[in-house]
């Protein structure tokens, strides 16, 4: 005679549960854990440099495809080299325009993780999407040698990505790039508090007469709850796989 031992149903769900949980716990904290890595790469010297740049041409195609949406056109984008940038542009909604600087730089980089959250071949797409936009500037709106270099080596950096990376790494470094240009987004507007009056909270206190510190405030907060937000989808999105 042979005995079968079927176990409870408790117990079952018991060992479902347990083995759920290491990689629940995992997922959770992955994002925060990505977070803090991505904070630690921006205080080195030399390999933030590349991460601000891509903050900086965000932030100023921001400026530029807002102008275009609302009417205008763009001049010239001009990056420098310590992460500043300028984009001129003719036409379009000042207020707009000037919002969207920081606004825009915030958003490219949820976009950037949160479509490299989603699927591989997303991911995929996303990136030589960001090709093309980079050989548009280049082509449309660059007009100095810094600014075409600096954009070349955001552009070779994406084709690297492209080239050498398995589609899962390359889902994982446009996380990070996602989330060291959402950093960058977050703290740069607090530079702008520095009594100079220059830059888009001054103009858009100009425009609104609405002081440029809340502006800034603004834009600290938005750049929080956005982070926020990220955790969350990046949770759901985990425990689906």
């Amino acid at each position: 005679m042979v005995l079968i031992y079927l176990p409870k149903l408790s117990e079952q769900k018991s060992s479902l549960t347990s083995s759920k949980k290491p990689s629940s716990f995992r997922q959770k904290y992955q994002f925060w854990l990505m977070l803090l890595t991505a904070f630690i790469i921006l205080q080195l010297p030399f390999i933030s440099i590349p991460f601000k740049w891509l903050e900086s041409y965000f932030h100023e195609i921001s400026h530029g495809l807002t102008a275009l949406l609302t009417g205008g056109s763009i001049v010239k984008i001009q990056l420098f080299p310590n992460g500043a940038g300028l984009c001129t542009t003719r036409g379009g909604s000042s207020f707009l325009i000037s919002l969207m600087g920081y606004g825009g730089a915030i958003l490219w980089g949820c976009l950037l993780f949160s479509l490299a959250s989603v699927h591989r071949r997303v991911a995929q797409a996303f990136s030589i999407l960001l090709v093309a936009l980079f050989l548009a500037s280049i082509l449309l709106w660059v007009r100095d040698l810094l600014t075409l270099f600096i954009v070349l080596v955001l552009l070779g950096l994406v084709l690297a990505q492209l080239k050498y990376s398995s589609q899962k790494y390359l889902q994982m470094l446009l996380q990070m790039t996602g989330l060291l240009v959402l950093i960058n987004s977050l703290m740069s507007p607090l530079y702008l508090l520095d009594g100079q009056a220059r830059g888009d909270g001054a103009a858009l206190a100009d425009i609104t007469y609405i002081p440029e510190l809340i502006w800034v405030l603004l834009w600290f907060f938005v750049g929080l709850f956005a982070t926020y937000k990220l955790s969350k989808v990046s949770f759901i999105i985990k425990r689906k796989d």
